[in-house]
């Protein structure tokens, strides 16, 4: 009877205890599943931020769209940076402390990446300098006289005096205030520990809920895990919206002086307050990390039968387990190169590589300068931008991506059908692209770039336009950028070269008066003043910016529906052991000839398209102000032509070697290749070719 008793009372025990076990797994599962959601969000979220900060970045330091393209690259180059060390040491070590410390150093390097604001202080005198012309804050008037009109200057016959004057004032008030002339790299360095602390937290936390969720889950935690990411684009675009409306300096000085609007082309928003937020958000998410343990122990049921064998077998498996991590360090370094030799020799593998690196490339280029090339092309402010990208991009997506996996598995594609489906996908995104050279807005008519100063006659080249009758007299500094629009649709460079002898108002509501430059265009007996701002783009450009946004919605959803296709293909014509090798040999040579040179290169090429640039306090060559239109799209749309047109042809050799393999051998292997279409929705997650959620937002 005792001994019964003893009995129940071990086996009562027993039950609580994996009560207890159960209870405290769950609960710390849950736990890495939020944080790693959380950890999600913040990555996004920062990837949003940077991508959407690109123009007001180049606008605040004074830079290139090719200096800034390389700021962009910069996070690629971190995550290579450890990239194999997370790799290799990652499985073996304190898995969620190593994201926590990644999510930690993400959010750092987001605040580094905000800090040259501060840094770099403001100016509170409205400067006549080219290069400090971006700081808009109180109206200091040039001309004595004019105490009440305006800072800007007229066409005065002494002007180059008073200009003169003005400058030396400058030099000792607002350039003291400049920290230095490539502040940019704090940016730069803060991008890339942005990419270091983001390379452990995918590859970590989808193996972490791989090994420990319950037997049969993984893709549907994984599934909910990519969906809560989405909220980290929606609130990155809101955000971006929000603060592009916000002056640069906003508490620092009065808002009601700046007489210059979000859509001027020297506008600069509140870029620093989006890494300052999605700073916070990844140091906040790296917390729950720290507490968690580095394994988390199954039920008992849950447990794989292996636990359920003698203590001396699970001795001798930790024996055997120790005594394969102690093999020999050439033999394995001989099986790597081995391995390695084996895809890369692989036709099939290269040409599935090259295709979608040409493919990435383009995505990559498109995604990084688009913001720009809608504000520059249809006049479009960055706040509106932001908020039209976010409406449009994340819902097009992600029905994209859900209905191309829904067809595969419906249709039961083979290999064959896999490929002949995602070229289908992306020769109709490649159509849909060719629309936007039919998009292309005609350039503004600028006198001085496009036009005469007089605006009579159409320019050459916008090099050294001469001076016209109407402003030859005014000693006027044609390196100044103060645009203003006349009556006639003109946009004039500056008031003096319009020729403008006066001015009234202040602030916003500045006018100019008997501007000569407008009378000799033919427009004597109309009211010949001017105000501030570029004249805005005509309704034919207008209609072409809204059939854009729906060409816009075809072309993402297009792109998706074969993204799943593309992944698959990847690590499906490669042996099964060598998956793993393949998938991360394509992510490294995505973001090396991917990530890192399209941006600078497409920046470069973006820079030719310059009609005005600024000049910088230093003298040297600043941000541009205005792009030729018709050469910035043909450009910009020509280089992503030329990138998806290789990738479409090299989807017709595949497709026939392919064949060629593949003869003969659909119907055995038809059965596999459809339990590997089912896997469709989980493996593009599952691995690091999820290929960068970073570069492909």
């Amino acid at each position: 009877m005792m001994d019964q008793n003893q009995h129940l009372s071990k086996t009562a025990e027993a039950q609580h205890s994996e009560k207890r076990k159960t209870r405290n797994y769950c609960n710390g599962f849950k736990m890495f599943l939020a944080a790693l959601s959380l950890s999600f969000i913040s990555k996004t979220l920062s990837a949003i931020i940077m991508k959407g900060s690109i123009t007001q970045i180049e606008r605040r330091f004074d830079i290139s769209s090719s200096t800034v393209g390389l700021i962009d690259g910069s996070f690629e180059m971190g995550n290579l940076l450890v990239i194999l060390f997370v790799s290799y040491f990652g499985a073996k070590l304190h898995r969620p402390k190593l994201i926590g410390i990644g999510c930690f150093v993400m959010g750092i390097g987001s605040i580094l990446t905000a800090l040259p604001h501060f840094f770099m202080g403001y100016d509170l005198e409205l400067s006549i300098m080219p290069g400090i012309d971006y700081r808009y804050s109180k109206d200091t008037p040039i001309n004595p006289s004019e105490n009440s009109t305006s800072s800007l200057s007229t066409c005065l016959i002494n002007q180059n005096l008073l200009l003169n004057r003005t400058s030396l004032e400058i030099l000792g008030k607002g350039w003291e205030k400049e920290s230095g002339s490539h502040m940019w790299i704090y940016i730069l360095l803060g991008n890339m520990l942005r990419g270091i602390g983001e390379t452990p937290i995918t590859p970590l936390g989808i193996s972490y809920i791989d090994d420990f969720a319950k037997e049969g889950h993984s893709s549907f935690y994984l599934g909910n895990l990519f969906a809560v990411t989405m909220i980290g684009p929606i609130i990155g675009f809101l955000l971006l919206s929000l603060f592009s409306k916000m002056y640069v300096d906003v508490g620092y000085v009065d808002l009601s002086t700046i007489r210059i609007t979000p859509k001027d082309s020297r506008w600069v928003g509140a870029w620093w307050l989006g890494f300052l937020v999605a700073g916070l958000i990844s140091i906040i998410s790296s917390i729950p990390f720290f507490f968690l343990p580095p394994n988390l122990d199954k039920p008992r049921k849950e447990k794989k039968a292996s636990v359920s064998l003698p203590v001396q077998n699970e001795e001798k498996s930790q024996m055997a387990h120790l005594t394969k991590q102690g093999q020999n360090v050439s033999e394995t370094v001989a099986g790597f190169f081995q391995s390695l030799k084996n895809i890369l020799t692989n036709p099939l593998y290269v040409i599935t590589l090259v295709l979608t690196l040409l493919q990435a490339s383009s995505h990559i280029g498109i995604i990084t300068y688009v913001f720009k090339y809608v504000e520059q092309q249809y006049g479009q402010s960055a706040s509106e931008t932001s908020i039209l990208f976010g409406f449009i991009t994340i819902p097009t997506f992600a029905s994209g991506v859900f209905t191309g996996g829904y067809i595969i598995k419906k249709f039961k594609f083979t290999l064959v059908g896999i490929a002949k489906f995602s070229f289908c996908s992306h020769m109709l995104s490649f159509l849909f692209h060719l629309l936007n050279f039919a998009l292309i807005c005609e350039n503004k008519s600028v006198a001085g770039l496009t036009l005469t100063y007089d605006g009579n006659n159409p320019v050459a080249s916008h090099i050294n336009v001469p001076l016209s009758y109407c402003n030859s007299d005014c000693n006027c500094d044609q390196s100044q950028w103060e645009p203003l629009c006349g009556d006639n649709g003109i946009t004039y460079i500056s008031p003096c070269l319009a020729g403008c002898k006066s001015s009234s108002g202040s602030k916003k509501s500045v006018m100019f008066h008997n501007c000569s430059c407008v009378e000799v265009n033919g427009f004597q007996s109309r009211n010949n003043s001017m105000k501030l701002g570029e004249c805005p783009k005509n309704d034919q450009c207008t209609r072409k910016f809204y059939v854009y946004i729906v060409v816009q919605i075809f072309i993402f959803f297009s792109s998706a529906l074969g993204s799943t296709s593309n992944i698959m293909l990847v690590f499906k014509n490669v042996e099964p052991e060598l998956k793993s090798l393949a998938m991360g040999f394509h992510s490294l040579t995505i973001r090396t000839l991917g990530g890192i040179p399209a941006p600078i290169y497409f920046g470069a090429l973006i820079d030719r398209a310059c009609m005005k640039w600024s000049v910088n306090n230093y003298g040297k060559q600043g941000s541009c102000r205005i792009y030729n239109s018709t050469l910035y799209g043909n450009t910009f749309f020509g280089l992503t032509t030329g990138l998806k047109l290789p990738a479409l042809a090299l989807y017709v050799v595949l497709i026939s070697v392919m064949k060629k393999k593949y003869q003969g051998k659909d119907i055995k292997t038809s059965e596999n290749e459809r339990k590997s279409v089912n896997e469709a929705n989980l493996e593009p997650l599952s691995s690091d070719a999820a290929v960068d959620r970073e570069t492909h937002i």
